[in-house]
C-alpha cells in the first residue's frame, strides 16, 4: 500500500464524493469515517478497532475524534488510542435543535478543546469539551452563513473558517470571549474570483500556517497565511463572578473594592451599570445593593477619609446624564448610600478617580472625552459634603482609566489610543504629565482600567489592555517595568468564564481571606459566556496572578 503524507491523503479523500472521511494520525495510523462505522486502521492497513455510526463531519485533535451522528443529529467524541488500537465513546452534545451540517475542533490558547456546531440554517454553537467522564458545556451560540458546508479551525491564529455553499469561504474569531467579527477569504463570481454555484465552493483543507482552499476538480489549491498578532500572556483563572446586569447590552463597566476590616470576608465590591445606577456585590458575586442612580460610568472609593474632623468611607461615581459627580457615604456593614450630587462644566463626563492625601482630605479626579480634567477638593460645610475644584489640566486625546497612588502623591493617568501618564497627585503642584508605559508591545489600545496593588514586597500598576484582552503588570514605582501581561480564561470546573474587553477594574493587597488571602482582582467583562448572558464582573485572586507572572 502506497503511504500518503498527512495533507495528500485529507486533500484525496475530501475531493471523492464516494470516498469515506480520514485523517492522517501519528505513526501513519488513520481514523477513516465511511457509511457505516468510525474505523481505526494501523500504518499497514489492518484494521485495530471500529465503532458502528451513519456519521459526517470527522475531526481530531490530540487523542479525541468528533463526529456527528447522522441519526440523532447529535455530535459526539471518541477517545482514539493508537498504541492500545481503541475507539471509546465519550461525551455526546446535544446539538440537535441546530441539526449540524458542519462540525469542528478547536484547541484554545488556555489549552481547552471546543467545537463548533454549525445548522443550514446559520444556527450554531460553541461547546466547551470536557476531561474523561464530564459534560460537555454550552459557551455561545453564534450566527454563521446559512448552508455551511465545511469548517475547520486554524488554532494558533484563533480563526474559524467555514466553506458557504455557493457563495465562498469566511473567517470567524473562535475565541469565545473576542468581539464578533468576520472577513471573506474567497468569494464566488461576480463578488470574487471563485467559479458560481455550489460546484465552485472549494473544499478546506489545513495548511501548516492556515488553511488552503482546494477546487473540486483537485487541479487547484490556495494557501491562506492566517495571523495572529498578539502578545504572548499567561492565563489565570477567576474564581468568582457576580450576578449578571439586569440589561443586556454594554453595561457594566467599573469596579470597586469596599474593605470591611471587622470581618474581611463581609467586603462589597461597587459596579457600575451604564444604563441604570450601581450595583453592590458580596465576595460571593451576590448583589445586595442595587441604587438607581441614573448612567454612571466610573466609580472609585477610599476608606477612613478624615473630613472635617469626622472619618468616612466613601465612594464617587461619574454620572454621564447630568454631568455630575455622585458621592455615596459606606456605613460599616458595607451599605451604600447617595450623599450628594455635584455637577460639572464637563459637557462629556467620563472616568474618575480618588485620591487621599497623607495628611486627610479627599480629591477626586474626573475626566472628559476631550482629554480635559478636573482635580475637585471634596470638603464639609455645615453637615453636607461640598466639591470644589482647585486644579485643571488635559490630555491630548481620550482618557478614561485612571488611579492615584496614595502613598507617593501620584496619580497614574490613561489615554486610550496612546498610553498611561504619571502626575504630581498634590492639587498645589503643577501638573506636568509624563509618559511611562506606550501603546505598543504587551500594552494594546484603548488603554482602560487601573489600578494599583499594594504588596509587601512591592506594589504594582495594573492596566486593562483591552486591544489585546488582556492586564498589564508593571512596577508603579519609577522606572515602571513591566512584570508581564495574563490573560483571564474560563473556569469550567466553577462554571465561569473568561473576561475581555474590559473596561475598568480594581485590585486590593488586603487579607480578605480564603481564597483571596493575598488581595483580589475584579475586572469588567465584556462578553459573558458559558452560557451568554448580561455583562458582568469576575473575581480573581491576587495569589494566582503572583504565581504565574513569577511576582514576589
Amino acid at each position: 500500500m502506497r503511504r500518503l503524507t498527512f495533507l495528500s491523503l485529507l486533500l484525496a479523500c475530501a475531493l471523492r464524493a464516494w470516498s469515506a472521511e480520514t485523517i492522517a494520525l501519528s505513526g501513519g495510523a488513520a481514523l477513516i469515517l465511511d457509511k457505516h462505522a468510525l474505523r481505526l486502521r494501523s500504518a499497514d492497513g489492518a484494521e485495530l478497532a471500529s465503532m458502528p455510526i451513519r456519521g459526517r463531519h470527522l475531526d481530531y485533535r490530540d487523542g479525541l475524534a468528533l463526529v456527528v451522528d447522522a441519526n440523532t443529529e447529535r455530535a459526539m467524541t471518541v477517545a482514539v488510542d493508537t498504541s492500545a488500537g481503541t475507539l471509546a465513546a465519550q461525551a455526546q452534545i446535544d446539538g440537535s435543535a441546530i441539526a449540524p451540517e458542519a462540525s469542528c475542533l478547536y484547541r484554545d490558547g488556555q489549552g481547552l478543546l471546543h467545537a463548533f456546531l454549525a445548522g443550514k440554517d446559520g444556527q450554531a454553537e460553541q461547546w466547551l469539551l470536557p476531561p474523561p467522564g464530564g459534560r460537555p458545556q454550552l459557551v455561545r451560540k453564534l450566527a454563521l452563513p446559512p448552508h455551511s458546508a465545511q469548517c475547520l479551525v486554524h488554532d494558533a491564529s484563533a480563526t474559524l473558517v467555514l466553506a458557504e455553499k455557493g457563495m465562498g469561504v469566511w473567517a470567524y474569531n473562535a475565541e469565545a470571549e473576542a468581539p464578533p467579527s468576520r472577513r471573506a477569504l474567497a468569494l464566488a463570481a461576480p463578488y470574487g474570483s471563485l467559479p458560481a454555484g455550489e460546484d465552485g465552493t472549494p473544499v478546506l483543507v489545513p495548511a501548516p500556517a492556515g488553511v488552503a482552499l482546494v477546487d473540486r476538480s483537485g487541479n487547484g489549491r490556495q494557501e491562506i497565511t492566517l495571523q495572529r498578532d498578539l502578545p504572548p500572556a499567561v492565563f489565570v483563572q477567576p474564581r468568582v463572578q457576580t450576578e449578571s446586569m439586569p440589561r443586556l447590552g454594554d453595561a457594566a463597566d467599573d469596579p470597586a473594592i469596599w474593605i470591611d476590616r471587622r470581618n474581611p470576608g463581609q467586603g462589597r465590591v461597587l459596579g457600575t451599570n451604564k444604563k441604570q445606577g450601581l450595583h453592590v456585590y458580596d465576595l460571593q458575586g451576590r448583589q445586595t445593593q442595587m441604587l438607581e442612580s441614573g448612567r454612571l460610568n466610573n466609580v472609585d472609593l477610599r476608606q477612613a477619609v478624615r473630613i472635617d474632623g469626622k472619618s468616612f468611607d466613601l465612594a464617587a461615581a461619574t454620572q454621564r446624564d447630568e454631568n455630575s459627580l455622585v458621592l455615596y457615604t459606606i456605613d460599616t456593614a458595607g451599605t451604600v448610600a447617595e450623599a450628594a450630587r455635584f455637577p460639572t462644566p464637563l459637557e462629556r463626563i467620563y472616568g474618575i478617580c480618588l485620591y487621599q492625601p497623607e495628611g486627610g482630605g479627599l480629591s477626586a479626579f474626573i475626566n472628559d472625552k476631550d482629554g480635559s480634567y478636573l482635580q475637585y477638593r471634596i470638603g464639609r460645610k455645615a453637615g453636607a459634603f461640598t466639591a470644589s475644584i482647585v486644579r485643571r489640566f488635559r490630555l491630548a486625546s481620550q482618557p478614561e482609566g485612571c488611579v492615584a497612588d496614595d502613598r507617593n502623591a501620584r496619580l497614574f493617568a490613561g489615554e486610550e489610543k496612546r498610553g498611561v501618564w504619571t502626575i504630581d497627585a498634590r492639587a498645589d503642584n503643577k501638573a506636568e504629565p509624563k509618559l511611562v508605559m506606550q501603546v505598543g508591545g504587551p500594552l494594546r489600545a484603548d488603554v482602560e482600567g487601573m489600578a494599583i496593588y499594594h504588596g509587601a514586597k512591592a506594589s504594582y500598576l495594573v492596566v486593562s489592555s483591552q486591544g489585546s484582552n488582556s492586564y498589564v503588570v508593571a512596577d508603579a514605582a519609577p522606572p515602571h517595568r513591566i512584570r508581564g501581561s495574563f490573560r483571564i480564561g474560563m473556569n469550567p470546573g466553577a462554571g465561569i468564564d473568561g473576561a475581555s474587553e474590559t473596561d475598568g477594574l480594581d485590585v486590593t493587597s488586603a487579607n480578605l481571606g480564603g481564597r483571596f488571602a493575598r488581595g483580589m482582582l475584579v475586572v469588567q467583562d465584556g462578553y459573558k459566556r458559558l452560557p451568554d448572558g448580561a455583562q458582568n464582573f469576575k473575581y480573581v485572586a491576587w495569589q494566582d496572578i503572583a504565581a504565574a507572572l513569577s511576582l514576589p
